[in-house]
């Protein structure tokens, strides 16, 4: 067989197959519709469980983020509960202002009608 011959047996037989893949597919349209939706359901759980592990990790994130939020918002109810302690603000206003309680005789009462 010369080469021409050859590749234009060549060229025959690929036009035969790929009309014989055409006829075989159009023959069976169920199966390879059944087969596109096999394809794409695969393809839509493996999104699904790409998203899903997304919102996992920004559940996660955001829940350490409120811990940390929640332990800073503890430290400072503490330290508000030390600064407005009534022993402590009137050592302040003693030494820094040098004020100081009023005895009973130098207390003076207002009444208003």
């Amino acid at each position: 067989m010369s080469p021409a011959a050859n590749h234009a047996h060549q060229a025959a037989t690929n036009f035969s197959l790929v009309g014989i893949l055409v006829h075989d597919l159009a023959r069976n349209k169920l199966r390879v519709l059944l087969y596109l939706m096999v394809i794409v359901s695969s393809i839509a759980v493996v999104l699904a469980s790409h998203y899903n592990r997304q919102q996992n990790i920004e559940l996660e994130s955001l829940m350490q983020q409120r811990d940390e939020l929640d332990v800073q918002w503890r430290n400072l109810v503490l330290e508000q509960r030390a600064l407005t302690e009534h022993n402590r603000i009137e050592a302040m206003v003693q030494k820094q202002l040098d004020m100081h309680r009023p005895s009973a005789d130098q207390e003076v009462v207002i009444k208003i009608k």
